[in-house]
């Protein structure tokens, strides 16, 4: 087993107890990987996919101001901002199912029934598909630092995991990508069931590991990550903030790093 330090200090269970975890579960858009620009390519799309193929099915949202309303409609509940997406945004933290039902949504609020609101969502959604995941030619990199702090915890006999609202060859073609395929061990995703930020999903991910969540670490950019492990009775939970343009707004309460280098990792004594 081993502990992990943040700026060499032990990060406890108790106070003056320090945790001993043998496996780190990592969020990974915002976490492992600097994925804003891939999103906000992809937001920017399904907002220009979503006006064009309304304004050819629905002649009314295709008038000048209903247009621009739409438009409005569908940043806001996107997060776009003028530089990215807000990381605590629909489109940073929701799954494709929350960001899909996100848009039909904002094609009800213009006049839209459900159903046609929702057919309309899902043709925008499979024309933009392959800018995310495993289909985007624009790949994320990995946070800086990563790399060497995957190789601290394998040399400790950590075990890491993923914990993603990805779907699962988004995900593998992420660590395959990177040549992290092989420190991971297990990964929870979007086609997981229960999907984050349930607890139960943590200790879904926990059973694949074989290791209980009293001897994991999390790790995460929103607060909905953070205060799920939390609830999942997780003993180290960290917020890392350095993936952003926008620092995400996390909860105080937790301890958070901006680089890498910030956490290392000890062996414990026998």
């Amino acid at each position: 087993m081993a502990q992990l330090l943040l700026r060499g200090q032990p990060l406890c269970l108790n106070p003056g107890v320090p945790a001993a975890i043998e496996a780190v579960l990592f969020d990974k858009d915002g976490t492992l990987s600097i994925s804003e620009p891939m999103l906000k390519t992809l937001a920017e799309a399904r907002v220009f996919q979503c006006l064009v193929l309304a304004g050819q099915r629905h002649r009314e949202l295709g008038a000048p101001g209903a247009g621009a309303e739409l438009e409005a409609l569908l940043r806001r509940a996107y997060g776009l901002l003028a530089g990215g997406v807000h990381p605590a945004g629909t489109t940073a933290v929701g799954s494709r199912s929350h960001n899909l039902i996100s848009t039909a949504t904002v094609l009800a609020q213009v006049g839209l029934g459900w159903p046609e609101a929702l057919e309309l969502a899902e043709l925008v959604f499979a024309t933009t598909d392959g800018l995310h995941g495993h289909g985007s030619p624009q790949r994320p990199q990995t946070t800086d630092g990563l790399h060497d702090l995957v190789a601290q915890l394998v040399a400790a006999g950590v075990r890491c995991a993923v914990i993603s609202n990805d779907e699962i060859p988004g995900i593998e073609a992420f660590l395959k990508t990177h040549a992290l395929e092989h420190h991971f061990s297990a990964l929870w995703s979007a086609e997981h069931s229960p999907r984050k930020p349930d607890p139960a999903a943590v200790h879904g991910l926990c059973a694949e590991l074989g290791v209980p969540a009293e001897r994991c670490a999390l790790i995460g950019d929103a607060n909905s990550d953070l205060r799920m492990a939390r609830a999942a009775g997780v003993p180290v939970v960290l917020g890392y903030t350095a993936a952003w343009s926008t620092t995400p707004p996390l909860d105080a309460s937790f301890e958070q790093l901006q680089h890498w280098s910030e956490l290392s990792v000890a062996l414990t004594t026998p």
